[in-house]
C-alpha cells in the first residue's frame, strides 16, 4: 500500500479562491477585511512567517498592517499597542507574532486581545468556547487538518484519532475538534509510556511534537491518516515533519508531506477566520 498525498497547497490554492470572491463582495458593500501583525524583534523564522502572511492578506484582497516593533519594546507599550487596534474599527484581526522577547508575557498579550478580533483563536475565550462547542475563532493550524481530512472524506465520527502532542495551539484544540466531529480521541505526549501502543491503533494520526522521525512505519496502523504538523530541519537542512514520510507512506492511508502540507493550510484557515471577523463586525454594526 502507498499512501495517497493530501495536497496542502491545493487545498489552501480553492479555499484562498473562495476567501477571495467574499472579499470582493464585503469590499463592494464598504467593507474591506484587515489584517494587523505585530512582530517584535528579528527572529528570522518570525519574520518569514510574517511576510507569508502579509503576502497571502494582499493575494486575497485583503488589507494588511504590518507592525514591525524593537525587540526593546516594553511589555506595557505593546499592551497599549493592542488596546488601541482593539478599538479600531477598520481592523478586523490582530495577530501576535510568536515567539515574544523574555521580557514580554506571551499570557498577558494573548488576554489583552479583544476576542472578536483573535483570529489566531488563542484567547481564553476562544478555548473555552471551542471547549464547549460554541461559536468562536478556532485555532489555524488544527482547523486546517480538520478541512484536510474532511477534503479527502476521512470522517472522523466514531473513529479512533490519537493526537501526538498536547500544546495549547495544536494538540490540545485538534482533540476538542476531533471529539465535535464525534471521534474517539487520544492524546499522547512526552510523559506517555509505550507510544507505538496507541499510535498503532489509531485510524486518525495527528503529530505534533515537533521532533522528527517521531512516527515510524512501524508504529501506523495500515490504511490509517495521518496528518503531520511537525516542522523541522533534517540533517542536510531540509524540511521534514514529526513523521518518517518514507515509512510511513507504505504503511498509511492517506498521508501530507512536508513541506506542502499542513504549513499552507494554516496560513489560509488564518485568512478564513479574518473573513469572518469582518463579516461579524459588519452584521454587529447593521444590527
Amino acid at each position: 500500500m502507498t499512501a495517497r498525498l493530501i495536497d496542502g497547497n491545493a487545498l489552501a490554492r480553492s479555499i484562498r479562491d473562495e476567501i477571495t470572491s467574499r472579499v470582493q463582495g464585503l469590499r463592494a458593500s464598504g467593507v474591506q477585511p484587515a489584517l494587523a501583525v505585530i512582530l517584535v524583534g528579528d527572529d528570522p523564522a518570525s519574520q518569514v512567517y510574517v511576510r507569508h502572511k502579509v503576502a497571502d492578506c494582499e493575494s486575497v484582497g485583503m488589507r494588511s498592517i504590518l507592525e514591525r516593533q524593537p525587540t526593546s519594546l516594553s511589555e506595557a507599550a505593546l499592551l497599549a499597542r493592542i488596546h488601541a487596534l482593539n478599538t479600531d474599527p477598520g481592523v478586523h484581526g490582530i495577530l501576535v507574532q510568536l515567539p515574544l522577547p523574555a521580557h514580554i508575557d506571551a499570557g498577558k498579550v494573548i488576554a489583552a486581545l479583544s476576542p472578536a478580533k483573535d483570529v489566531d483563536g488563542f484567547h481564553v475565550q476562544s478555548a473555552g468556547a471551542l471547549m464547549l462547542g460554541q461559536p468562536g475563532f478556532r485555532p489555524c493550524t488544527p482547523y486546517g487538518c480538520m478541512r484536510m481530512l474532511q477534503s479527502v472524506g476521512v470522517d472522523p465520527r466514531g473513529r479512533h484519532a490519537v493526537v501526538v502532542g498536547r500544546s495549547n495551539i495544536v494538540g490540545k484544540p485538534m482533540a476538542m475538534m476531533l471529539l465535535q466531529a464525534h471521534a474517539t480521541v487520544t492524546v499522547c505526549h512526552s510523559a506517555t509510556a509505550d507510544l507505538g501502543a496507541f499510535t498503532r491503533t489509531a485510524d486518525i494520526l495527528v503529530a505534533a511534537v515537533g521532533r522528527r522521525n517521531t512516527i515510524t512505519a512501524a508504529m501506523v496502523k495500515p490504511g490509517a491518516a495521518v496528518i503531520d504538523v511537525g516542522m523541522n530541519r533534517d540533517d542536510a537542512g531540509k524540511l521534514c515533519g514529526d513523521v518518517d514520510f518514507a515509512g510511513v507512506r507504505e504503511v498509511a492511508g492517506w498521508i501530507t508531506p512536508v513541506p506542502g502540507g499542513v504549513g499552507p493550510m494554516t496560513r489560509a484557515m488564518l485568512l478564513a477566520n479574518t473573513l469572518d471577523a469582518a463579516q461579524a463586525a459588519q452584521a454587529r454594526s447593521a444590527g
